[in-house]
């Protein structure tokens, strides 16, 4: 593993911003101090820096040379609302938030690769450092594409890198085509007539209906997609009556639904309107269904060929091509998606190490593995000098 003295000579700076961001975490669209601090660091450091995009975004502008070629580097920015139980010198001091995730270690490897590519600019063109907001869930990458991210930082390509729990520190992960699943949320609301419990036959029961439901729509996997194909459909709330002796007049079910391709998800939306719709003809209930409430969605993380190839050499070259794999797509989901739509690229995993004690992503007791913070830095780094190789 070959870390450049100057990168090595960062580490500490970048352990003291990564658990500075641990300290103050910070939720979707409301990353204000954290955007201002990366705005602080970028400006010290000579970057040419735009704030407020997608609300809370950062994005950092470096051009060496004289060549046209430009490449965008993304880190998230967000935390999740988890409390942290971890004992730490640098505990989440937000009370019900905490970086569950890693953002504040994707965002201190990157921070620490504008640090080093400031000073060692061995590239010809032009590098985008994008601080992303509400990649939790709040598709953060898409409100910056909205706001015309590409637009004014016209990158050829872009490049992300998540850290992963279950994998080794110090190896990579990379796949081309389908990386990450979609994700897709919905909503249904029942109405019928309340009732006494003890006159069942007055009303209409709307929970009998979402029971029905809910069990229903499990047969949208396991009767109508392939079995070879992962899917996954998932009832996540349930909410209805108030008391005991009262059927209530209402019901909410509320769920998620992943895959790997657009059909399916186009699929899979229409089966639980259809199953939905029937089975509340049939108890003469009123049916509410809402795909993706407040735009919920994220599409599949789709990397192209071509960016993989030279990003996962890249990591071979830093690590050993044993420590560089093909893994098995995640049913997990990612607003990086949203960006690759955009743009040709490459969402990578780089590994944080042991799961011990349930130490897994989006868990409180989850920490940033700081032994990699050199480790994506130089990757960045060394992905820049590939791609924006000097003539």
């Amino acid at each position: 593993m070959n870390i450049p003295v100057k990168i090595q000579q960062l580490e500490t700076q970048m352990r003291q911003w990564r658990q500075h961001l641990h300290q103050f975490p910070e939720t979707a669209y409301e990353e204000i101090e954290t955007a201002a601090y990366i705005v602080e660091i970028l400006q010290k450091l000579g970057l040419e820096v735009h704030s407020g995009l997608g609300k809370t975004g950062v994005v950092a502008t470096l051009s060496a040379g004289n060549s046209t070629r430009k490449i965008a580097l993304r880190a998230d920015i967000d935390a999740l609302f988890i409390e942290e139980k971890n004992e730490l010198s640098y505990k989440s001091q937000h009370s019900g938030k905490m970086h569950a995730c890693g953002h504040d270690g994707h965002t201190a490897m990157l921070l620490g690769a504008a640090a080093y590519l400031s000073e060692q600019a061995d590239f010809n063109g032009t590098v985008y450092f994008i601080f992303q907001p509400a990649e939790e869930a709040r598709a953060g990458a898409k409100a910056m594409i909205d706001e015309g991210l590409f637009e004014l930082f016209p990158a050829d390509s872009v490049y992300g890198l998540h850290n992963f729990p279950s994998i080794p520190q110090g190896n990579f992960g990379f796949k081309t085509g389908a990386v990450m699943a979609s994700f897709d949320c919905f909503e249904i609301k029942l109405t019928g007539r309340g009732t006494h419990a003890a006159m069942p036959q007055l009303g209409d029961d709307v929970i009998v209906t979402a029971s029905q439901i809910i069990t229903a729509l499990q047969t949208i996997v396991s009767r109508n997609i392939d079995p070879a194909k992962a899917v996954v459909v998932s009832i996540t709330q349930v909410h209805a009556g108030d008391t005991w002796n009262a059927l209530p007049d209402s019901a909410v079910i509320r769920g998620t639904f992943r895959c790997f391709t657009p059909s399916l998800q186009a699929f899979i939306s229409d089966e639980i309107t259809r199953i939905t719709d029937g089975l509340c003809q049939a108890h003469n209930i009123k049916a509410e269904i809402v795909i993706n409430p407040e735009n919920a969605g994220y599409p599949v993380t789709i990397n192209s060929s071509k960016e993989t190839a030279i990003a996962k050499a890249v990591a071979q070259e830093l690590v050993g091509k044993d420590k560089v794999f093909q893994p098995t797509p995640s049913m997990g989901s990612e607003d990086f998606a949203f960006m690759l739509q955009e743009k040709a690229g490459c969402y990578a995993w780089i590994g944080n190490g042991s799961t011990e004690g349930g130490c897994l992503l989006h868990n409180p007791h989850y920490d940033f593995n700081d032994e990699n913070l050199t480790l994506g830095a130089t990757y960045w780094v060394r992905l820049v000098e590939k791609i924006l190789v000097l003539d």
